[in-house]
């Protein structure tokens, strides 16, 4: 196939080139001889991916012999090389690296926190494959010189210490990369003794890792072998070449890869030919691409190189540069286009590592019934498979809460084996019954009054109970169990009560979750113990490793591709999405083990690697025959820096006025702006009237005819919540998030007080700090579930204890409690209205009048307050005057306080002199009276203390859509 040749012999196509089709093409070309010479021909693939398309090429025809397809990974499955014992598989190494990071941290605690250890482990093993991958020993890691950082590298050591193990382990216990490298290694070593005399290509490897590029040497200095590369760069010059040694200052660089082949193989740059003898799609394009890349330390060649460009305007004819406002814009900008290409029958794809752009273009072809072919699928954890494993693993670790459970209840897995209609019923109640009743912390007791209240069925309510309640494990447990607790439990849930067989495992992803699960318990014995939150942990990262594909038919001509696939592919047109530093490219991951000098000193992977690469991936899909370049100039309020090849190549063009660049690269920007303002115009909607502030007019029958004391204040200041409770029948719905609000604080410290209050009547021996301390706390422990808010809530009242009692002591000088939770109710005459109401306490002082005592958690009103808005004790002493609490005759009443029991303690008192019970009672009769006329309306947010005041109607007024300064628009309702 070869002509015999002096130097080792590499070919290559030019960036832009769809590389299997030319792979191809060339074999076909060179093997034009009889039928069996392109079957002797052994073709060596980097990727399984390129291993398919190049097989699907070959199928399309015309008719021939195949060649022998092999991957660089399966060299090791020969039969002369069969010896070689398999790899240890991964997880039971890191399962391995675990457990002895754990024991390191057990023994030195300082050296990093425990919340680290799965982190740790991974990012040693990272290194370990490195190691193993790049030939180089501990030793060498070892012998580093680190005197300018000495702490940092002692702590290093420890970790690194753990690596010799692995990186010196026997031919029984290799790691992958290390078996990779000793079948290379093998497979040199036979070469070396008898080459062969057929052909051997290996193809689309850019030699990246140290294994292969010690494969592609041996590869090269065949008889009849050969090198093929993907995306060289023919038009760079010598002097660029021999820039790119360096690898501190070049490994960012796209042909960087290339150059260090070359300097191992003793080649030039123009020793590299061509592969065949097909034109790139622009080769206009592919030289203004080229002097874009210069490695940063020559862009001076900018000012050299760039009045001799020409065809600027071929170069950028087919290029679109879309830079929109933000990545919804961008998406929509993406999404018309793709949906364009598939109407035309163009074969489209989008390249980008960002997933949520990929995500939020799909959502936007959805609105077309396009599917787009994504070739990375969806992670496994986030799969109803994935969700759900990680949800039963979360009840071992944490104690059931109300959320936690219906979570559960809910997910389309649950409870799906039979019934699951009914089943759904009755968590819709179980749900409303929890939001009202509570508790926070579900258990078996409060599952089973709640059932008797929702009238659940006996059977689904153990089921409920025995599989969610009481699952927590505070202590450690062996791997394998915990695997075998979350396959039981899983299982369980999934079937439902009545015991049919649940459809967990059934689809695509439920297949991968119990192939993550059972892998898992085969390596079990390599983990050890670990806690609940551990295994979660762990469970969580098994299956954000994993992808699964949607089995739906998707789109034929429409594909959204990662980098990697897109280096494996071709397509008509390419659109190159979220060009915005951190995305494309990806920030290197920060090394908690070495520096970049000390990789490089010692012949380890720097941080650019994956810099070069996606530089690489860039040159490569932009020589296509239509490219989109977009990005966003915003993303959540900051804006961005695009990425450094899109700034070069704009900063190229621009600085290229004589020879268009200018406004090639405004025709660019023009084209984008098209299609992001069809996306504007998509995005709007039609213009919607602001509401009016309502002022509701409900006819008289329907209004209410009974108010709480604790509503007057409501409805003066925001009617229209009166209408919506009384008359709409609204009430908000309970949160289902529990929490140690407000609310329960203030229920908590009533019941503190009055049972407090109320054990110390007989006996004011009992008003001492240390009883009331000791009230408190176990009142706090049966109410309140929270630790921290327990303990918070308690030492509020030890800090007001003592000017609690204090005054107490004197109201007790002058009288004491005759009632508590007093109930109160009086009917409004001629009105026929009713107020009704509790008292906190009611006290009678020594000359036979009435103190009405409420209790507030809050900031009690002022004096000022009361007599406007705030009127529930100056009603309430008008009531007492009318006789109306219940048990107790009509009496003045003296006093009326609020008793705050907030961060301080306070006491304001009612205004009784300045607002005497007549005046009271008569401005509420006139008030309710005023509420009765059918031409009052319910005025939404009429007088509320501050603009910043929530009330739970806001939403159905449409607050926001007006304001305070907004008239009213009365409304008639029959």
């Amino acid at each position: 196939m070869f002509d015999l040749s002096a130097h080792p012999r590499v070919f290559a196509v030019p960036p832009g080139t769809d590389f299997p089709k030319a792979l191809v093409a060339g074999l076909r070309q060179r093997a034009s001889g009889p039928p069996e010479a392109l079957a002797r021909v052994q073709l060596v693939i980097n990727t399984r991916r390129m291993a398919r398309r190049v097989r699907d090429l070959f199928d399309q025809g015309p008719p021939c012999l195949l060649p022998k397809l092999f991957l660089v990974t399966d060299l090791g499955e020969s039969v002369d090389l069969a010896q070689i014992p398999p790899a240890i598989p991964a997880l039971r190494r890191r399962l391995e690296l675990t457990q002895l990071i754990s024991k390191l941290l057990d023994q030195q605690p300082d050296l990093a926190a425990r919340a680290s250890l799965f982190d740790l482990s991974d990012s040693l093993a990272a290194l370990i494959d490195e190691m193993q991958g790049e030939g180089v020993s501990p030793d060498t890691i070892r012998q580093l010189d680190v005197s300018d950082m000495s702490g940092h590298w002692a702590r290093a050591q420890a970790f690194i210490g753990i690596a010799d193990h692995f990186v010196d382990a026997s031919d029984q216990a290799m790691d992958a990369q290390a078996r990779q490298r000793r079948v290379v290694e093998n497979l040199i070593d036979r070469w070396q003794e008898a080459p062969p005399q057929h052909p051997v290509i290996l193809a689309g490897s850019t030699g990246s890792r140290g294994t292969t590029l010690m494969l592609m040497q041996a590869v090269a200095r065949l008889p009849q072998g050969a090198l093929i590369l993907p995306g060289y760069d023919f038009d760079q010059p010598r002097a660029v070449w021999n820039r790119l040694d360096e690898a501190l200052t070049s490994e960012d660089h796209p042909q960087y890869r290339f150059r260090k082949l070359m300097r191992e193989l003793g080649l030039e740059h123009d020793q590299i030919l061509p592969w065949t003898d097909e034109q790139s799609p622009s080769s206009a394009r592919n030289r203004l691409v080229s002097l874009a890349l210069r490695p940063a330390p020559i862009t001076d060649a900018w000012m050299s190189e760039g009045p001799q460009l020409t065809e600027l305007d071929q170069a950028t004819r087919d290029l679109t540069l879309v830079e929109a406002d933000s990545p919804r814009s961008e998406a929509l900008a993406i999404a018309l286009r793709l949906r364009q290409a598939a109407e035309t029958g163009q074969t489209a794809a989008l390249i980008t590592p960002d997933r949520m752009l990929t995500r939020q273009v799909s959502a936007a072809l959805d609105r077309w019934n396009i599917l787009p072919d994504d070739s990375a699928g969806l992670p496994l954890q986030l799969s109803p498979p994935g969700r759900f494993l990680r949800h039963v693993a979360g009840l071992f670790a944490r104690r059931l809460e109300g959320e936690a459970l219906l979570t559960l209840l809910k997910h389309p897995l649950c409870h799906d084996g039979g019934e699951r209609g009914a089943h759904l019923l009755h968590t819709r109640d179980l749900e409303l019954d929890l939001r009202r009743n509570g508790p926070p912390f579900p258990d078996q007791n409060s599952l089973n009054a709640s059932a008797i209240r929702t009238e659940a069925p006996e059977g689904w309510v153990s089921w409920v109970s025995a599989h969610f309640c009481d699952q927590q494990i505070t202590g450690e447990l062996p791997l394998s169990e915990w695997v075998d607790r979350l396959l039981s439990l899983s299982e369980a849930i999934s079937a439902g009560h009545a015991g049919d067989q649940g459809t967990l495992w059934d689809k695509n992803a439920g297949q991968k979750a119990l192939s993550v699960l059972t892998n898992l318990r085969d390596e079990a014995h390599h983990g050890g113990p670990m806690t609940a939150h551990n295994f979660a942990d762990l469970l969580g990262a098994l299956l954000a490793g994993e992808e699964v594909r949607d089995r739906d038919a998707p789109h034929p001509h429409i594909m959204i591709w990662g980098t990697l696939e897109a280096r494996v592919q071709g397509a008509d047109l390419l659109i190159l999405g979220g060009l915005n530093e951190g995305s494309w490219p990806e920030a290197p991951a920060p090394d908690p083990w070495l520096n970049r000098q000390m990789r490089d000193r010692a012949g380890l992977l720097l941080p650019e690697r994956r810099i070069g690469l996606s530089a690489h991936d860039f040159q490569q899909a932009i020589g296509a025959p239509e490219v989109w370049l977009t990005r966003a100039i915003r993303s959540d309020d900051a804006e961005t820096v695009p990425s450094r090849w899109l700034n070069r190549l704009t900063n190229l063009l621009q600085g290229l006025p004589d020879q268009g660049g200018q406004t090639a690269l405004a025709d660019m920007r023009a084209r984008g702006r098209t299609y992001l303002n069809w996306a504007k115009t998509l995005e709007q909607a039609p213009r919607i009237e602001a509401a009016h502030r309502p002022s509701p007019r409900p006819p008289v029958i329907a209004r209410p005819r009974r108010l709480s004391v604790t509503e007057i204040k409501r409805l003066i200041r925001d009617p229209y919540a009166i209408y919506a409770k009384h008359v709409l029948r609204l009430k908000p719905l309970d949160s289902l998030v529990q929490a140690p609000d407000a609310l329960l604080r203030g229920i908590v410290i009533h019941e503190i007080l009055e049972h407090f209050v109320k054990d110390s009547v007989l006996d004011t021996a009992l008003l001492t700090r240390e009883n009331f301390l000791k009230r408190a706390h176990d009142m706090l422990e049966a109410h309140v579930a929270w630790p921290t808010a327990r303990k918070l809530w308690l030492a509020r009242l030890e800090r007001i204890a003592d000017d609690f009692l204090s005054a107490e002591v004197n109201r007790r000088g002058d009288g004491g409690p005759v009632a508590f939770e007093a109930a109160m109710k009086l009917v409004l005459e001629p009105l026929d209205f009713t107020i009704v109401g509790r008292a906190d306490r009611v006290d009678c002082n020594s000359r036979g009048a009435l103190r009405i005592v409420d209790y507030k958690t809050g900031a009690p009103p002022t004096e000022s307050q009361q007599a406007k808005f705030d009127k529930q004790l100056l009603i309430e002493a008008a009531m007492a005057e009318q006789g109306a609490i219940q048990g107790i005759d009509p009496n003045d009443v003296a006093e009326a306080i609020f008793i705050g029991m907030g961060g301080s303690y306070k006491e304001v008192a009612a205004p009784l002199a300045k607002e005497p019970t007549d005046k009271v009672l008569a401005e509420l009769k006139e008030l309710i009276s005023a509420y009765l006329e059918p031409d009052q309306g319910f005025s939404s947010r009429r007088m509320l203390h501050k603009d910043t005041d929530i009330g739970d109607y806001d939403h159905l007024a449409r607050f926001g859509e007006w304001d305070r300064t907004a008239e009213t628009l009365p409304e008639d309702l029959t």
